[in-house]
């Protein structure tokens, strides 16, 4: 879905009361949604159910924060992180997500449960765009996007050592 839309750059916006809700299974494809991300992304349960939560990515989320987020959850951790996504016709819309394992009664993992909602302003402004627009100009410089996802990620990786801290602490500090 998102590979085809082509971003308009006009944003949606939704209340700070409110939370996007969206379940996964293990693969990452959707099982449950409500009703405010089905509208803010611009689709219908029909459409939503059954595919990949990557129908609502945007291209200028950097890949280097999803490899974070994935390797949180395979190390069934919980996980905060500023997210852009992309409803159907091309809007965007920024998220401040808490994403968590969902456990079956063995233990397992059994998918993801992931509340979103309006993120700060000014800490979108000052620091997550400038730093996701650095983490994808790394990405887009390397013709081979394995590459570019090791860049980005070492330098991000490289920030945050930097600053002493993990990924989690320092999403939670801005």
């Amino acid at each position: 879905m998102a590979s085809e839309i082509k971003p308009t750059g006009v944003e949606r916006h939704f209340d700070a009361a409110e939370m996007l809700v969206s379940k996964t299974d293990t693969k990452g494809r959707i099982t449950y949604c409500n009703q405010l991300f089905r509208t803010i992304a611009g689709y219908g349960n029909k459409e939503l159910l059954g595919k990949p939560h990557s129908c609502v990515r945007h291209p200028e989320m950097p890949r280097a924060v999803f490899k974070l987020l994935w390797g949180a959850l395979e190390a069934k951790r919980e996980i905060f992180a500023y997210v852009k996504n992309m409803s159907n016709n091309g809007d965007h819309y920024w998220v401040f997500a808490h994403v968590t394992p969902s456990f079956g009664a063995d233990g397992d993992v059994v998918g993801y449960h992931s509340a979103r909602r309006a993120p700060n302003r000014e800490v979108l402004t000052k620091v997550i765009e400038p730093l996701y627009g650095n983490l994808l100009e790394l990405e887009a410089r390397q013709s081979n996007r394995k590459a570019g996802l090791q860049d980005s990620s070492n330098h991000l990786a490289s920030i945050l050592e930097e600053q002493r801290t993990t990924y989690d602490q320092f999403i939670l500090t801005l």
